[in-house]
């Protein structure tokens, strides 16, 4: 059986993020809106809004972005906690004996707590992350590190506001099941797409996270 071309965003932040806006609906609505096959659920250092939206009828990746001693990591496809604020090597290790993979965000970007550049353990390098800016600088070096490296690249939006879902996703070579699509990612059949999140967009997104810490 050919394998299908899956259009996934690989990190998306729901309301379970004490930084993000995005209900549980809203990841459903613009998924299908912006045609995306699925999503990768990231939120900070907690599983919830992920387990909760495995019923759904999008393809739906458990995840976890953690942040570690050396900066935030990405586990896809956990569906148990993963500590934070251990050693990225001991996180990684964790990640994988949970069954999952680990995925570097944003490595490149100084000011979003970029995970560690000294470790070969990674399974892939996020390459294109839309909340990067500057975007095409970013995309660049992000690129630079996979390709050094030799490792498997993905793309993701970051996104924390519900519009800013797809803005950047990952086309995977796989049939549409979790395994093989993790799988599929380790292996690099990988294609990372995307754009820079909009500033009108953007700015809106943090109005209403501002607000919502109020």
């Amino acid at each position: 059986m050919k394998s299908l071309s899956l259009k996934i965003d690989l990190h998306v932040h729901t309301c379970y993020s004490p930084d993000a806006v995005t209900t549980l609906k809203e990841v459903i609505t613009y998924s299908k809106k912006r045609g995306l096959d699925g999503v990768a659920i990231t939120d900070h250092d907690t599983l919830a809004g992920a387990l909760k939206l495995q019923n759904s009828d999008l393809i739906v990746i458990s995840g976890i972005e953690i942040t570690t001693l050396s900066g935030h990591l990405l586990a896809l496809n956990v569906t148990t906690p993963i500590p934070p604020k251990l050693d990225i090597n001991e996180t990684i290790q964790r990640i994988h004996e949970a069954g999952g993979i680990a995925v570097a965000p944003h490595p490149t970007l100084f000011y979003k707590s970029a995970p560690s550049r000294q470790t070969a353990s990674y399974d892939a390098i996020e390459v294109i992350n839309s909340a990067a800016i500057p975007f095409r600088l970013f995309t660049y070096l992000n690129q630079k590190l996979a390709a050094r490296l030799s490792l498997p690249q993905t793309a993701g939006s970051d996104s924390h506001y519900g519009p800013e879902i797809g803005a950047a996703y990952t086309v995977i070579e796989a049939d549409p099941d979790v395994d093989e699509i993790v799988r599929a990612i380790k292996k690099g059949a990988t294609t990372p797409v995307g754009k820079s999140i909009p500033w009108r967009m953007r700015l809106k997104g943090k109005a209403l996270s501002l607000k919502r810490k109020i």
